[in-house]
């Protein structure tokens, strides 16, 4: 976290990911920001403006104690999110492993590829995610989903994380997966995604307008680092 920039914001937010590499935002690392700075009295109203990488993002404390974040509208032209391809589709295909992979393609301020599978305990998260991740056509590359439809409003996800790896949770990317499945006509305006880490609400009534994500977010420890 950093001061803000100007009058509209409250903080700057910054996220680096395992690997060292800075990224645009993370949905559930805005949550934990939520939390963060309201537990330590740096601000002390429910709906907290922050930048990010890419713009900026509005996250809102719930009186249930959850947060909920707007992650602006979901980007779906080839050049945004960004990936090599001639044209815009709901569906696209890349070779990967000797295996034709379909996905669908979106940006939430950084780059997703959602794949259907029909159960997520046993899609090849491990196989498929690097490879797709690190794919020459994602020139920034990508965090691949695996999504398991359960039904029109109810979907179980797991989700390979550009410089990560496997996580058990990606905000970001269960936007991604509700986002795809809403412009493929699989999946309703409200949608409940399972995470190996817990269960999202992620709501979007299409169009321009903006996807919502509302989940917890629980103080685990505090610590001192040296660097």
């Amino acid at each position: 976290m950093e001061p803000p920039r100007s009058d509209s914001e409250d903080f700057v937010y910054r996220i680096y990911n395992a690997d060292g590499g800075e990224v645009d935002q993370c949905g559930n690392g805005a949550r934990c920001f939520a939390r963060f700075v309201r537990e330590r009295g740096l601000v002390d109203r429910d709906e907290i403006h922050v930048a990010t990488a890419t713009g900026k993002m509005t996250l809102r404390i719930e009186a249930d104690g959850r947060v909920t974040v707007d992650m602006g509208a979901p980007r779906f032209a080839p050049a945004d999110i960004p990936f090599d391809t001639s044209g815009q589709a709901d569906r696209y295909t890349l070779e990967v492993d000797h295996q034709r992979v379909e996905f669908g393609a979106v940006s939430l301020g950084n780059p997703h590829a959602v794949l259907h599978v029909d159960n997520v305990d046993s899609a090849p998260v491990a196989r498929i995610g690097p490879l797709l991740e690190s794919h020459p056509r994602f020139p920034q590359r990508v965090n691949v989903g695996f999504m398991q439809i359960v039904g029109n409003t109810h979907i179980r996800l797991r989700v390979y994380e550009r410089g990560a790896g496997e996580t058990l949770a990606c905000g970001s990317g269960a936007c991604a997966a509700v986002a795809v499945g809403r412009q493929q006509g699989l999946l309703g305006d409200k949608v409940e995604v399972d995470l190996r880490g817990g269960r999202l609400t992620i709501r979007w009534p299409g169009g321009d307008a903006p996807l919502l994500m509302t989940g917890p977010a629980v103080t685990v420890y505090e610590g001192q680092i040296e660097l």
